[in-house]
């Protein structure tokens, strides 16, 4: 059999400008693709992370989402840019203002709006927040120590995608400052079943800067992420942080600037009258960076 031509797109998202925020490999059309050809083709486009559409129509699409060689349940850098790239090729009716994308476990809505993308997380989830003692071996790890750590802000683990462990510190420039031990931080989180570590620091009331973390998943440093930065939305406004009477609270993350691929995620919180979240959008822009053909062989 002749080998597989597949076409690709390298697009960036959470940023205008081509080589700012977090790369991603799209294949807007996997139709008829099996599971081990995504897994090959993830492999062969050789980038951090990869998502295929696997149907599509009118209001809606369906998409996977590997890293790391793997298939994870979201990826948000990935959607965002997937909704950029399919309403860009005419996709969508021009009309569209709110499409649904379907992933392996929850269907979503994307809101598309004068060429901005907002995608619904996945419902966030919970876990009890780990003992101060292990915070303290991830500090460690992070080539930093407890003082690092802000008391005032949540710590915990939650996941809207990928479980993330969030560990909030006093400043961006002790973010910036952290230098870890990869292997060490990989271990760590296999330990305590986290895949990425997500540390952040305030800079306004509504502003935040980050940097996460992913060894477990072999991506040492994720510049721009979209699924940790819902949960981290997620986790201030169940600790009470940001106020929940507004009926929907948005927030601003910076990311990238210390690997040299800066950009903004907007995260915005929906709440009901009692003040339960009822759903976390990750929003912002993307660019396209590439497009080509990959060939696939057959495997041996």
């Amino acid at each position: 059999m002749a080998n597989l031509r597949v076409p690709y797109l390298l697009a960036d998202a959470f940023t205008e400008v081509v080589g700012g925020g977090n790369r991603v490999a799209l294949v807007l059309d996997a139709q008829g693709l099996s599971s081990e050809e995504m897994q090959r083709l993830a492999l062969r486009l050789g980038q951090p992370q990869v998502a295929f559409v696997t149907h599509w129509d009118k209001n809606s699409f369906s998409a996977r989402f590997f890293a790391g060689g793997s298939e994870v349940e979201f990826s948000g850098h990935a959607a965002v840019a997937l909704a950029h790239s399919l309403a860009r090729e005419g996709r969508f009716p021009r009309e569209a203002r709110k499409i649904h994308l379907r992933t392996i476990s929850e269907l979503l809505t994307v809101e598309l709006n004068q060429g901005q993308v907002f995608v619904q997380s996945p419902t966030p989830r919970f876990r009890d927040p780990p003992p101060w003692r292990v915070l303290q071996e991830f500090i460690e790890a992070l080539g930093a120590n407890e003082r690092y750590l802000h008391r005032g802000l949540p710590y915990g683990v939650a996941s809207t995608g990928l479980w993330t462990l969030f560990m909030p510190v006093v400043a961006p420039g002790l973010v910036d400052a952290l230098e870890p031990e990869m292997d060490q931080l990989a271990r760590l989180s296999q330990a305590h079943q986290v895949s990425t570590v997500h540390v952040f620091a305030p800079i306004g009331p509504r502003r935040f800067y980050a940097r996460t973390f992913a060894p477990a998943l072999g991506i040492p440093e994720d510049p721009v992420t979209g699924s940790p930065n819902a949960g981290l939305g997620a986790l201030l406004a169940r600790a009470g942080v940001v106020p929940r009477w507004e009926g929907e609270v948005r927030l601003s993350v910076l990311q990238g600037h210390r690997v040299g691929g800066p950009g903004q995620v907007e995260v915005r919180v929906v709440y009901d009258p009692a003040g339960n979240i009822l759903a976390v959008y990750i929003g912002g822009s993307a660019v396209v960076a590439e497009a080509g053909l990959v060939e696939m062989g057959e495997p041996n």
